[in-house]
């Protein structure tokens, strides 16, 4: 079997990067790969911008214009990190759906039910079932992974794509947290009626009891549901509301000091659910439900960072709601790159 130091010895860091299909035009296989990156082409549920159905491929081609160095974990890129191929079948999938769904919103818009039309009700049951297939697929490719000694990564698609990695992950550690870097909660339950909705994956994954902590940080745009969730969770969910946190920045507190106020409310073993719109919107003007406000990208690495230096480990991180532009594509590959080498750092330290 090639190893990655097989694959090592003809490679050049410092070159061009190759267009091998691979992220960075690193030159790992799945084989050799410690990190594998599964993109998932799937956006049927949003309910604004689409686009980031495209985002796995965008990430892919934006990755080769990003330099190997990483000041963080400067030899992180030898773990070994490849990405699956992207399936053609989800995606077409996800096109076909997209647009029954679209029909679905639009008759809800007009403030009828769809309980009253049955095609529509039937179409709607359709979309849950296609969800939950996708959910499947997921859990299976990262049981897979997890089953060889992996770490699994996952770039969506909207933000409900995640969930069966979620699942994966339960089945293996009995106790872990999950940060969330959002503009929203997404704790509803089933948005506009579809099981798996982008605004419903935390509401979903806190169905799992092996997650036992939610720290949720730059929320900005929520409904009262939400809110009252997160009060009656006694302590399970806490939420780090965009606006506040920079008043209390202003009020002389640093950053560092916030983030290891955040850090310590999570258990040791951690994934990370990356949601762009988390950011200032200039930095993924292409999301599918920009907000105004959010965190710059530095603030987000140290946040990061506080993580590993408290100790805890990085047990997985999906990366969603990418926008199908270059500059989305650009940022998007910064964050993919960047946590794949904290997520092996951490555990190397373990």
């Amino acid at each position: 079997m090639t190893t990655a130091s097989d694959l090592l010895q003809n490679f050049d860091p410092n070159a061009i990067a190759l267009d091998n299909g691979n992220l960075l035009g690193l030159p790992f296989d799945y084989n050799s790969a410690q990190t594998i990156v599964f993109g998932v082409p799937w956006e049927v549920t949003v309910s604004y911008g689409a686009g980031t159905a495209d985002a796995p491929q965008v990430i892919l081609d934006a990755s080769r214009q990003l330099d190997i160095f990483d000041l963080d974990h400067p030899e992180g890129w030898k773990q070994g990190i490849f990405m699956a191929e992207i399936s053609h079948q989800i995606r077409e999938q996800s096109d076909t759906l997209r647009q029954e769904a679209a029909r679905l919103i639009a008759y809800l818009e007009q403030g009828d039910r769809i309980e009253a039309n049955p095609e529509l009700l039937q179409m709607r049951e359709t979309i849950n079932q296609a969800c939950q297939t996708v959910n499947q697929w997921l859990f299976d490719q990262a049981q897979t992974a997890m089953a060889q000694g992996k770490q699994v990564a996952v770039i969506g698609g909207d933000h409900s794509v995640p969930l069966g990695y979620l699942q994966a992950l339960a089945t293996r550690y009995p106790d872990f947290g999950i940060l969330h870097i959002d503009a929203h909660a997404d704790l509803r339950d089933a948005y506009e009626g579809f099981e798996f909705s982008h605004a419903s994956i935390m509401f979903n994954a806190l169905k799992l009891p092996q997650i036992s902590k939610l720290v949720q940080v730059g929320i900005r745009d929520l409904c009262h549901d939400e809110v009252d969730l997160i009060q009656r969770s006694q302590g399970r969910i806490s939420a780090y509301y965009d606006s506040v946190l920079k008043q209390k920045q202003y009020a002389g507190l640093s950053w560092l000091d916030l983030c290891r106020q955040m850090v310590a409310e999570l258990p040791q073993q951690v994934y990370i659910s990356f949601d762009v719109d988390g950011l200032d919107p200039k930095l993924c003007p292409n999301t599918g439900t920009p907000v105004p406000g959010g965190l710059e990208l530095e603030q987000t690495f140290c946040l990061f960072r506080e993580l590993i230096h408290s100790g805890r480990q990085i047990i997985g991180f999906d990366v969603c709601e990418v926008g199908n532009s270059e500059w989305d594509g650009n940022v998007g590959a910064r964050v993919v790159y960047k946590l794949c080498n904290l997520m092996s750092l951490s555990r190397s330290q373990q």
